[in-house]
């Protein structure tokens, strides 16, 4: 697979947060609402950077994590 499943788990994570930061908007339903303006954006924002990160994030081989300690 292309993606680990830590990746698969970051992207569903930042598609609930876009999804929560639009129901907050939509709850609140006033123009100049502090949660409309400040919060739910904000929310939406940081799910886009997560979903982005969860794409562009490379999964570490398992040769690198368990590298054996140098013995002296």
């Amino acid at each position: 697979m292309v993606l680990d499943r830590r990746n698969y788990v970051l992207l569903i994570a930042g598609v609930c947060v876009i999804i929560v930061g639009y129901v907050m908007m939509r709850l609140e339903n006033e123009v100049d609402g502090f949660i409309s303006l400040y919060v739910a954006p904000v929310l939406i924002l940081g799910g886009y950077l997560e979903i982005i990160y969860a794409i562009m994030r490379r999964p570490g081989s398992k040769a690198e994590s368990e590298k054996p300690e140098a013995a002296a």
